[in-house]
């Protein structure tokens, strides 16, 4: 059996995004399960709580111990924070009235929204082929959205509106990356999630804005209720799988390339495919099928254009 630590970095980024990956799937299957029946913000919150003790209990330990909470740049994770609680809440949204399938792969938009947050806030520079393959991208949110047709769901603006907040989350993260661990960047983003559950919960927590008939809304405004016995394994589930899966990714951007790491999340398109039949009885549409091709085309051509131009390879954040 090859040791961790006698691992190429390519071997180790590959090994630890795969799995990463795995994780942050069955926490998608796992929400949109819960969404019929909790307020989000109590869902994360347990998967939060469960998250940080992970991190405290099983991750602290092996990395650098309770100085994974030292940092001189607070205000930068707290900003950061925000940033991916707002992108795990409005894709949770989503998943609530969406098929699984539909809100992973428009979600997938934010290589290249990254792209032109690069542009805009980096001062990057980017060539003709790599816009084409943006505005390829759009393209196939387009079609999977299908705007002005009986497909479409108004819902569906909120994995698009996830993809945004995830480019945020990817230009604060090259201000930190190189000072901040991992370890410390996952604590914090547990930190912040816990801390804007709690503020949610005291405003909305009660119901009094639940009476909603639009599956979203229900699930954001819900009161919240004591979990069932039979559904305290899938919130064990979530909690452990972020907390681990969070550490992974962030691991795998941070022994090798960007570059490398990159298209392993895009495992995650077919999974949820996958998932969405098999658990939810959800079959893709013919249209469906091809919007995700030019999603996925343009999203790896892009990933692998960057490294034929020598794009820096820093770390991305992770995803939820």
């Amino acid at each position: 059996m090859v040791h961790l630590a006698n691992m190429s970095p390519a071997k180790l980024g590959a090994l630890c995004a795969a799995i990463s990956v795995v994780f942050f799937s069955i926490n998608d299957v796992a929400i949109k399960f819960l969404s019929g029946g909790y307020a989000l913000h109590q869902v994360v919150l347990i998967r939060s709580v469960i998250g940080l003790i992970v991190i405290l209990a099983l991750i602290a330990p092996l990395t650098s111990g309770w100085a994974i909470a030292r940092t001189k740049r607070l205000p930068m994770h707290m900003l950061r924070g925000l940033c991916v609680v707002f992108a795990n809440m409005t894709f949770f949204l989503g998943l609530a009235a969406m098929p699984l399938a539909d809100a992973v792969a428009i979600f997938f938009i934010s290589p290249l929204v990254i792209t032109v947050f690069s542009v805009i806030f980096l001062g990057e520079t980017v060539g003709l082929r790599r816009w084409a393959a943006i505005a390829v991208g759009f393209i196939g949110v387009l079609i999977m959205m299908r705007p002005g047709t009986d497909a479409f769901q108004a819902a569906s603006f909120f994995p698009l509106a996830a993809a945004f907040f995830y480019a945020g989350i990817h230009v604060l993260t090259r201000h930190i990356g190189g000072t901040e661990t991992a370890a410390t960047m996952a604590f914090y983003i547990q930190i912040m999630f816990i801390v804007v559950c709690i503020a949610m919960g005291l405003v909305v927590g009660d119901g009094r804005f639940g009476d909603q008939s639009d599956p979203s809304l229900a699930f954001l405004l819900r009161a919240w209720s004591w979990p069932l016995p039979a559904d305290y394994p899938v919130f064990v589930i979530i909690g452990v799988g972020i907390g681990i899966g969070g550490y992974l990714i962030s691991q795998a951007y941070r022994v090798t390339e960007a570059s490398f790491v990159a298209p392993f999340e895009y495992l995650a398109l077919p999974m949820s495919v996958a998932w969405g039949m098999i658990v939810f009885s959800e079959y893709p549409q013919m249209w469906d099928y091809i919007g995700m091709a030019f999603i996925l085309g343009a999203g790896l051509f892009t990933v692998w254009r960057e490294a034929q131009v020598k794009q820096p390879g820093l770390q991305r954040p992770l995803r939820r």
